[in-house]
């Protein structure tokens, strides 16, 4: 009976010991990614990250979101202008005793909210219009008051301005109290409207400050205005700032610290900010001689004449167990939609087979004791 038990043992741990091949893992080892690399016809490149490496791929075509150009500072009149939309207000002064514009008893003349065409015109009585889009609240006074001379020679004009559409910019979101608001001058910058908007969200993620200008868009991140004031862009009427997360990713699976999707946190993610972000990899499992980062350009990078890689799809290899790959990977830069896959160490499934042969040995050390 205890003999037949032990062979019972024995048929089962050669059974569990033979579907070791396909032992449950929760990565592929880093040979089973690249194993099609060799093929006739590849369908994956793959490229070690090292130093000799690292000036080739800093020519590739940039891959992930859109790219935006963005305007540079330039000085603006520190007075304010008029613009179509905007409403004048004015107060002539007569003392003529037979005045065109007041009565005896009426020494001023009241014009109020005259709204500026988009001719840039005014209407002013027995002047007909007033030509005042592009000059300044005084320099426009000075005009209608020329004018009004010549049939009301003691005339004296005051003139007040309330700005409309074209001397306002829209502060769309990504601030304490976004809103429309009025430039006061011509200088008004973005970090100026940012702090006119109460200053930026703080829970937002390496915000990023986006210009519509007419069709255009410029785009550029908070950090760097903060830290390069020729960036500080002139704002023009109608402009609309928007700001926002920094909309790029790029993912982590398989023996890494966290298995998630994880925003960019600066302008530029190298390839150890990226292990550091994601929590490192997993002691017990990961191979650090195989930390895989799995790419996709479009069509045009591996076009004839365009210096890229040879095919579409790429896998970049790192190394942590050399110098020069630790260094290269502090100059690798990720971007958007990359994978940063930490592959299995072949340890494990011999870990586990070791395991298997020891309960099983314990097994039938037990039967043989029943037995005798």
């Amino acid at each position: 009976m205890a003999l037949s038990l032990k062979h019972l043992l024995w048929i089962t741990l050669s059974l569990a010991l033979a579907a070791c091949g396909n032992l449950p893992r929760g990565a592929a080892v880093e040979k089973e990614i690249l194993a099609s690399a060799d093929d006739p016809e590849p369908d994956i490149a793959v490229y070690p990250v090292t130093r000799a490496f690292l000036p080739s791929v800093a020519k590739w075509p940039r891959n992930g979101s859109r790219s935006y150009s963005w305007i540079g500072h330039s000085h603006g009149s520190t007075a304010q202008v008029i613009r179509p939309g905007d409403s004048l207000s004015l107060m002539i002064w007569d003392s003529g005793e037979n005045s065109l514009l007041t009565s005896p008893e009426q020494r001023v003349a009241d014009l109020p909210n005259m709204r500026v065409t988009s001719a840039g015109t005014i209407f002013v009585p027995y002047v007909g219009k007033v030509q005042v889009s592009g000059r300044t609240p005084d320099s426009a006074r000075q005009l209608v008051q020329r004018r009004l001379e010549e049939i009301v020679p003691s005339a004296q004009v005051q003139l007040s301005m309330a700005e409309g559409r074209g001397n306002s910019i829209d502060l769309v979101g990504g601030v304490n109290t976004p809103g429309n608001i009025v430039m006061p001058d011509q200088d008004f910058s973005v970090l100026a409207a940012i702090s006119a908007g109460g200053g930026v969200d703080p829970s937002m993620d390496n915000p990023q400050v986006k210009l519509v200008r007419g069709h255009n868009i410029y785009a550029t991140s908070v950090s760097d205005l903060y830290d390069n004031p020729r960036l500080d862009t002139r704002l023009h009427g109608g402009d609309k700032v928007i700001v926002e997360n920094d909309r790029r990713y790029f993912l982590s699976l398989g023996a890494a610290g966290r298995e998630a999707q994880h925003p960019f946190n600066r302008n530029d993610v190298s390839a150890l900010d990226a292990l550091a972000i994601i929590g490192g990899v997993n002691d017990s499992r990961a191979d650090p001689e195989g930390i895989l980062i799995l790419r996709e350009y479009p069509a045009s990078a591996v076009s004839a004449g365009t210096r890229g890689p040879r095919n579409t799809r790429v896998v970049f290899t790192i190394d942590l167990t050399t110098s020069d790959g630790l260094f290269s990977a502090r100059n690798f830069h990720i971007q958007s939609g990359d994978l940063v896959l930490a592959t299995e160490t072949p340890l494990t499934d011999t870990r586990t087979i070791l395991s298997l042969i020891g309960s099983g040995f314990g097994l039938l050390g037990a039967a043989t004791s029943v037995s005798d």
